[in-house]
């Protein structure tokens, strides 16, 4: 049986490893998308969110919570998406104190268009991970 300190060990191998893999491609897909279409990778991950949602609307919180930020940066990133013109405000019917926030046309329309940038620039950034030593190992136990 492995011992704790061992244990221990291998689970800090183990996650330094993934987040130098998470790193290395959250950097080349947040290159590529402003790059190519003048968005940053949170809010290329909110427009996809917010496509994918019933009627195109997520509360505020509701899209912190699917892209891993808290109130506030979602709010600036929020603020970032409207002045765009590619989401907008709206109050929740029911709770006048609920605030969603909707895609409109162009914020689709962008997201459209980024997508596949977003999709070749993933599979580019795993597959030169899956060439260093130190990730290959990684890539293997989690790509099919």
């Amino acid at each position: 049986m492995m011992g704790v300190d061992t244990k221990a060990a291998a689970d800090g191998a183990l996650w330094d490893g993934i987040v130098v893999l998470h790193g290395r491609v959250e950097h080349r897909l947040a290159k590529a998308l402003q790059r190519r279409h003048g968005i940053g990778l949170s809010e290329y991950r909110a427009l996809c969110h917010l496509a994918r949602a019933e009627d195109g609307e997520l509360r505020m919180q509701e899209l912190a919570d699917l892209i891993g930020l808290n109130q506030s940066s979602v709010s600036r990133l929020v603020a970032r998406l409207e002045s765009a013109g590619l989401t907008r405000r709206a109050m929740c019917p029911k709770d006048r104190r609920g605030v969603y926030t909707v895609i409109t046309d162009e914020g689709r329309a962008v997201q459209d268009k980024a997508a596949p940038t977003y999709t070749e620039t993933l599979t580019q950034a795993l597959d030169e991970a899956a060439t260093d030593p130190n990730l290959a190992p990684f890539l293997t136990r989690l790509r099919p």
